[in-house]
């Protein structure tokens, strides 16, 4: 075929390149074994950010996790990113940051807020005790809480500005929530210092054809929400395996061509993006059915899937 597999370097080193990647490679047809070296290549060249997936075999939410444990993990995932992304910071997650900060990574630290008010409050503390120590580039105040609706805006309001008032202010402060939220909640907006966004073209039931678009026009609509602010893509992905969802279908081979498009359009229009996920969560089976447990790079054992 005619694709050749250096373009990604040339790409990554040419501010101008190609503008075919605006609406991503046509990969349809691309072979597996080709898909493979294509994805190794993007992979090496690194990318802005990945999320960091806690949970081993066995674990979930609510067990304490081993510094040594998140150690491990972070060594893994720190040739290949420039940011990590953690989603709390109690129960071990506050490791997340302060070995990130070790091997030479930025963070993206969040502080999960749910509907229990005392967790929600050791939340707070801990990311607003990290901020002060150093430990945090960006301050994520809540993630997906309007979407579950386990606050109330005035509440996930009060959180916000609770960590405006105490998180040093060189540190910018957002909440996380799918794109449509910043258009439908603008007071959110507004109280943001930046845009914290998740895309998931394969939770609209997206062809793997027009992910890359789709993804892209859920940036847009973000980025018209909000006002001027920086928007970064907090989350996106694709499924390795799994149910199908609507037109949307979980293959070895559609991650690879999402993982490929997405970071080379992140490289091409310098758009920051946290890919989800770095590893396989098994205990995600339950919220999210068999999907659920198939998003990273690498797999529940910590070996590189592609």
């Amino acid at each position: 075929m005619s694709f050749r597999t250096d373009y990604i370097l040339y790409a990554k080193n040419n501010e101008n390149a190609n503008t075919e990647f605006s609406s991503g490679l046509n990969l349809t047809d691309t072979s597996p074994e080709v898909l493979s070296v294509v994805f190794s290549q993007c992979l090496q060249s690194g990318m802005h950010g990945l999320c960091f997936s806690m949970y081993e075999e066995g674990q979930k939410p609510g067990d304490q996790i081993s510094e040594e444990q998140v150690r491990r993990r972070l060594k893994i995932m720190a040739p290949y990113t420039k940011w990590v992304r953690s989603f709390s910071c109690t129960e071990g997650n506050e490791f997340v940051p302060k070995i990130a900060r070790e091997l030479g990574m930025k963070t993206l630290v969040g502080a999960w807020l749910g509907d229990d008010a005392e967790k929600n409050e050791k939340e707070m503390d801990a990311l607003i005790q990290l901020a002060n120590e150093g430990y945090v580039d960006i301050a994520a105040i809540g993630n997906e809480v309007m979407y579950r609706k386990d606050l109330t805006e005035d509440e996930l309001l009060a959180f916000i500005k609770k960590g405006r008032d105490e998180i040093p202010a060189h540190i910018p402060v957002g909440y996380v929530d799918a794109y449509y939220e910043f258009t439908i909640k603008p007071r959110i907006t507004e109280a943001c210092d930046v845009i914290l966004t998740n895309c998931y073209p394969y939770w609209e039931g997206t062809n793997q054809e027009y992910a890359l678009a789709h993804m892209k026009s859920m940036y847009h609509q973000a980025l018209a929400a909000a006002n001027g602010k920086k928007v970064i893509i907090t989350e996106t992905g694709w499924p390795s395996q799994g149910e199908s969802f609507k037109d949307s279908h979980p293959s070895i081979e559609n991650a690879m061509k999402y993982f490929i498009n997405t970071q080379l359009w992140s490289k091409s229009e310098q758009i920051e993006i946290f890919y989800f996920s770095s590893f396989d969560e098994s205990w995600k089976v339950g919220p999210e059915g068999e999907v659920g447990a198939h998003w990273g790079i690498w797999d529940k054992n910590e070996k590189i899937k592609f």
